[in-house]
């Protein structure tokens, strides 16, 4: 077994990644013995930290003492082993998000392993078969919201198809002082809690100059039918989070340095437990090299959007002056930001504050390529459809008895991407879903909601290619297929309608078999989903460079497919990535039968 060669240049390498963005992280403990084995093991402490936020002190879950935790910088080719000790009163664990590694190494409670019990230890040990920028965080209740999260960056064995001379970690979070059962228990008394931006009389009034009047009111009309509001982009906002950039304020300003003609890395993390994040440096382009921690041929952007859980990489050559680097909510509820500047001191304007977006009819789902659907009835209500108001169709609050004799049922259509919107009634969704937009389609061109009239580049999955192909590329043999479902009104959570305690048992993959996973999102929100321990090659028509990732946002009526070799056997989370969703039922397991060459 290879022993570990983290150095002390490695170490304090991987704090001044932080540091230079005016964080102070308390320096890794080492252990004062070597294990049986001979290795070198590095010491993390999960720990009850104070946090203080723009002069008000809360108490949090830090690693090591700080908020983020230290940036972790692991060798690709060395064997990693890392002691976490839990010195909170209640059971907690590290996952490493992204990594490809044993299953009893994964940390995730229930799943994986019993967890790391209060008092207790667990030593993670893994060979690091990757490289690239990544995070890890606790998969234990609540903790990862209350600040249990960390990067994790990866050095390569070969170089890099890139180069840069400056090296800087933008970790995006989201804080608040209302614990998460506070959270919780508000949004099932009242799903729109924290939504302040609803439309008012006003905006009814511009919409009606807009459109006439008698549209407006049936547009009006259409959401109150269905039970839902247009605005609704996130469930926890601005109005009880504060937005951090390397666990710091927007009026703490985070700095960067950097010389003139130099070339600087930005490895963006997308730490949020709730937040998706509009990414944006005004008077700089954004090279794209890395989605996932895995190397994409460059994009040119002015900005992105980075759903909870993914990471993406750019390049920027500034001039000799200070920029703004403005990370906004994608509700517009808040934002955070920090500096790149050539020295301390220098600032760059804020960038103005957009409006809040507002969900369409297309958005959910209701472009029918032109199919007439004046009249349709929508079952289990009294509503019908006119042509006028909605192009197509949503069937909102849909009851739970048995519907599989609805003349409106499933049009199976193809798959594949660029394949032409497919029609369904609900019969993967249960007394779980409220919602079923009834013209699915690929969105993976579409850069999402709130970006409707930029005139700027917008960076969209379609745009992704690697740079590497895939090593497996056998054309998938088979299909699973998963519906992404929720009741709003409930503050329900699921796939294909059930919660995780309602799932009758894990999903199954054979080992070793190549599938394609059918992604298909029948809410009118966003979802980041999650697979743990495998990579999940998104079908985005790029050939034989179609990109692989750990985490894909799936938009609202979306359906999206993703090819996915089965090589790791055991039990793995799934599950949606807005830390709430997976609490309250988005969650699932997907079971891979054993290797019959080691099981034999």
């Amino acid at each position: 077994m290879h022993s570990v060669s983290f150095t002390r240049r490695q170490l304090l390498g991987s704090v001044s990644v932080l540091a230079a963005a005016s964080i102070t992280p308390l320096a890794y403990s080492w252990a004062d013995a070597p294990s049986e084995a001979g290795e070198s093991v590095l010491e993390l402490e999960i720990q009850s930290v104070p946090l203080v936020i723009d002069g008000r002190t809360g108490r949090g879950i830090g690693v090591n003492g700080s908020i983020p935790g230290p940036v972790l910088r692991l060798q690709e080719g060395q064997e990693a082993v890392i002691r976490v000790n839990n010195r909170l009163a209640e059971i907690s664990s590290i996952h490493w998000h992204g990594l490809i590694l044993p299953q009893p190494m994964d940390g995730v409670p229930g799943v994986t392993f019993g967890g790391i019990p209060a008092g207790g230890s667990f030593t993670y040990r893994f060979p690091v078969r990757q490289s690239g920028t990544y995070w890890a965080h606790s998969h234990s209740g609540g903790q990862e919201l209350l600040g249990l999260y960390f990067p994790l960056v990866i050095d390569p064995l070969e170089p890099e198809p890139f180069r840069y001379q400056r090296d800087y970690v933008v970790m995006l979070s989201d804080w608040s002082f209302e614990s998460p059962a506070t959270i919780i228990g508000k949004l099932k008394k009242q799903a729109g809690y924290f939504n302040y931006q609803k439309r008012t009389a006003a905006d009814f009034v511009r919409d009606a100059k807009a459109d006439g009047f008698a549209a407006t009111v049936k547009e009006r009309l259409s959401w109150s039918k269905m039970r839902m509001d247009p605005t609704d982009f996130a469930d926890v906002t601005g109005s009880t989070y504060t937005y951090l950039l390397n666990g710091l304020t927007p009026a703490a300003n985070c700095t960067w340095l950097f010389q003139a003609g130099e070339t600087v890395r930005l490895r963006f993390i997308a730490a949020g437990a709730m937040t998706y994040f509009d990414i944006r440096i005004p008077g700089l382009t954004m090279s794209v090299v890395q989605a996932d921690g895995q190397n994409v041929q460059p994009v040119e952007v002015d900005e992105f959007r980075i759903a909870p859980g993914e990471t993406f990489d750019v390049l920027v050559q500034p001039e000799d002056r200070a920029y703004t680097l403005f990370a906004e909510a994608m509700d517009r509820s808040g934002y955070t930001r920090g500096t790149l500047a050539p020295s301390h001191g220098l600032m760059a304007a804020i960038p103005a504050r957009r409006r809040r977006p507002v969900r369409t009819m297309a958005d959910m789902g209701m472009s029918m390529a032109g199919k007439e659907m004046k009249g349709m009835s929508m079952p289990g209500t009294d509503a019908v459809v006119e042509k006028s108001a909605m192009p197509g169709m949503v069937m909102p609050s849909l009851p739970s008895k048995d519907m599989s004799g609805m003349t409106n049922g499933r049009l199976q259509g193809p798959s594949l991407p660029g394949s032409q919107p497919v029609m369904h009634g609900p019969d993967k969704h249960g007394a779980g879903n409220s919602s079923i937009a009834m013209s699915e389609r690929n969105r993976l061109d579409e850069p999402g909601s709130g970006f409707e009239g930029a005139e700027s580049r917008v960076l969209v999955y379609a745009d992704l290619k690697s740079v590497a192909p895939f090593p497996d590329r056998r054309e998938p043999e088979r299909e699973v297929e998963l519906h992404l479902t929720g009741n709003m009104e409930r503050y329900m959570w699921s796939f294909d309608g059930k919660k995780y305690s309602e799932a009758a048992a894990p999903i199954p993959f054979r080992y070793g078999e190549r599938l394609r996973l059918i992604l298909v999102n029948d809410t009118m929100m966003e979802h980041p989903i999650h697979l743990h321990g495998m990579w999940m090659v998104l079908e985005n028509g790029a050939g034989p460079n179609q990109p692989r990732k750990h985490t894909i946002s799936v938009k609202p009526a979306e359906r999206l497919t993703l090819a996915i070799t089965a090589d790791a056997p055991g039990r793995w989370a799934m599950h949606c990535h807005l830390l709430l969703h997976m609490e309250l039922g988005m969650f699932r397991v997907v079971e891979v039968s054993p290797n019959p060459e080691v099981s034999s």
